[in-house]
């Protein structure tokens, strides 16, 4: 297989330091610069959608909610680690565009509960459905074995990564 810009990098980086161990470096230099990229694949499904990355997370939150795909937004915010002035404008956006509503909270009369709207679920099928044909390109580099490895490879790191740092945040 050729070398790719992290060989090159980390070769470089050997030579201007001889006693630098790499092989660590060669696995999260690489998962660094994958996750941009997949980032920009998804934000090229999506936006044929009129989504972002942010707005999908919305729509998928209350998707897997279940029937009747209701959430409080505080939740909604907590699953998704948002602030809640984050939280708020992903709605309103979602909102205008029908696929959100909001509710009177019948236990809370100062809250609210977010339902995702038919046409919501509608447009989150079609769009994560979307996304998972794109990401079916995996499967052109890798056979289903070395899938299932890989997975399990990337499972064992981020139990390593969130023991020490904890769960990933929105932004990090």
């Amino acid at each position: 297989m050729t070398n790719d810009l992290t060989d090159r990098t980390l070769d470089a980086w050997q030579q201007a330091q001889p006693d630098l161990e790499t092989a660590g470096l060669q696995v999260t230099a690489r998962l660094s610069r994958i996750g941009p990229l997949l980032a920009r694949r998804q934000e090229g499904v999506f936006e044929r959608f009129g989504l972002g990355r942010g707005e999908v997370g919305v729509l998928g939150a209350l998707r897997i909610a279940g029937q009747p795909y209701q959430l409080s937004p505080t939740r909604m915010a907590k699953g998704l680690m948002l602030s809640s002035a984050g939280i708020t404008s992903r709605i309103d956006r979602l909102e205008r565009r029908g696929f959100v509503r909001r509710l009177p909270d019948p236990d809370d009369r100062r809250g609210v509960i977010i339902e995702l709207t038919d046409e919501g679920r509608r447009l989150w099928d079609e769009a994560v459905g979307a996304q998972a044909e794109k990401e079916a390109v995996v499967g052109l580099a890798l056979t289903l074995e070395e899938r299932d490895e890989l997975n399990d490879l990337l499972r064992r790191l981020m139990h390593v990564f969130e023991a020490e740092h904890g769960p990933v945040r929105k932004g990090e």
